[in-house]
């Protein structure tokens, strides 16, 4: 063909190593990356009848119902705090969690089109999803404030520490969404197991109650679940010390969050050369 004989070859090669991320690649792509969040938090409340009213609604019913099954009716201990703060400020990081988790796990088969037709690091699909569950928390984290401010919680130094547990959510719903998703190209009935998990999550993590009604041999086992530490922890920054975490469990709860991250995208990378063949 005329005019291809001096046109340079680009040749995609997969990368070799422990995590074989390209991160130089990845920054190339951000504004990809960036216009694909956007994308997914507009679509998330476009033609909504409540939209983003739903967001704000989400949290203080469930804080509603939680408040009266576990504080009302079960009298689970408070230490002295109101039990709708204890459980909107469980409910922050664990809808966090949940939404980046559900958004990231369907993102690969909802963009199978782009997927399909051009090359570009698939690794930008799930970790952009994942992001549209920040709306939902800033709002929610309104909500604590005026909540806070109503039952005459006085803000502490700890709330600077929020974004340090909010992180921490984050990077486990990242690890749980890349592996889902990736096994949800191959097998599609991972988008019904994924909100099973959420709601059966929902009443093993502490929360509607605290971690501590867990007996205290079982504490170490019940921070494998590396949201408990995080709740713990959003509780201990807004309640005070009368709320202090279990600390190995929620050293333990990190390791975890790291080693689903770390093979999340170990297991990501080793599949995603058959994600156009196979979606």
């Amino acid at each position: 063909m005329v005019g291809t004989e001096n046109r340079p070859e680009c040749v995609i090669r997969p990368r070799h190593g422990l995590i074989a991320i390209d991160f130089a690649e990845l920054w190339r792509y951000r504004e990809l990356f960036w216009f694909l969040a956007w994308r997914d938090i507009l679509v998330r409340y476009k033609q909504t009848v409540l939209g983003v009213l739903w967001a704000a609604l989400q949290p203080l019913l469930t804080m509603l119902v939680f408040t009266v099954l576990f504080g009302r009716l079960a009298k689970f201990p408070s230490n002295g705090a109101p039990y709708a703060v204890i459980t909107l400020a469980a409910l922050l990081p664990w809808q966090l969690f949940a939404n980046a988790m559900t958004q990231g796990s369907a993102s690969l088969i909802a963009s199978s089109n782009m997927i399909t037709k051009v090359y570009f690091p698939r690794l930008i699909i799930p970790s952009s999803a994942t992001l549209s569950g920040l709306v939902d928390f800033a709002i929610s984290f309104v909500i604590l404030i005026g909540v806070m401010l109503w039952y005459g919680v006085t803000p502490r130094w700890g709330l600077l520490l929020l974004p340090l547990f909010s992180l921490s959510a984050f990077l486990a719903a990242f690890g749980a969404a890349l592996w889902l998703s990736a096994l949800n190209v191959r097998y599609r009935d991972v988008k019904h197991v994924v909100p099973f998990l959420v709601r059966i999550g929902t009443y093993v993590s502490p929360v509607g109650f605290l971690s501590e009604v867990v007996p205290e041999r079982w504490r170490l086992w019940y921070s494998l679940n590396p949201i408990v530490g995080v709740i713990d922890g959003f509780r201990w920054a807004i309640l005070g010390p009368d709320f202090t975490p279990y600390w190995p469990g929620f050293w333990l709860g990190l390791a975890v969050c790291a080693l689903v991250l770390v093979s999340g995208a170990l297991f990501f990378r080793s599949t995603e050369k058959t994600f156009a063949d196979v979606i």
